[in-house]
């Protein structure tokens, strides 16, 4: 069931600080609010989700799953946002997403954002130039993940 989410609620968070508040209104009626659990995977790599999400409150760990063992790649907390593939038609999700203590958050379905982008091409600018910013933070962490254990001096501390 989707609850309305209020536009003041939207204009907190950091990822839509500074837009004009008209084009907040456009995208508060595509909102809807939603919890996880504490250790709940919220999705998998590879997997078709549809949402992406700007976290409200707790923490979500972004990981990498091999053989069973997961490697966390990033932890977003209350004002990050995750789930951006979902925005990207066609793309499975490139990390599983796990809460790690309970999250609030804002859920957006990925096709509709699209349809409002590109009614709206104001809002689709902003939106996705936001956007980039998250997927260049992801890669970033990603990075620095690879480095911290494929570097020499981890390889000798035992990592």
């Amino acid at each position: 069931m989707k609850t309305a989410v209020p536009s003041p609620q939207l204009a907190k968070h950091p990822f839509v600080a500074g837009l004009p508040y008209a084009l907040v209104e456009e995208l508060a009626p595509l909102a809807r609010e939603v919890q996880f659990a504490p250790d709940q995977v919220i999705f998998r790599e590879g997997e078709d989700c549809r949402d992406f999400y700007l976290v409200l409150s707790g923490r979500v760990a972004l990981e990498m799953v091999s053989d069973g063992a997961a490697l966390r790649v990033q932890t977003v907390t209350g004002g990050d946002e995750f789930g951006w593939s979902a925005v990207l038609m066609g793309r499975g999700k490139h990390f599983q997403a796990r809460a790690l203590d309970r999250v609030e958050a804002l859920a957006f379905d990925g096709r509709a954002v699209i349809d409002l982008c590109r009614e709206d091409t104001a809002l689709g600018f902003e939106f996705m130039y936001r956007l980039l910013g998250v997927v260049s933070e992801r890669l970033q962490a990603t990075r620095l993940q690879l480095l911290d254990h494929t570097w020499p001096a981890a390889k000798r501390a035992g990592a």
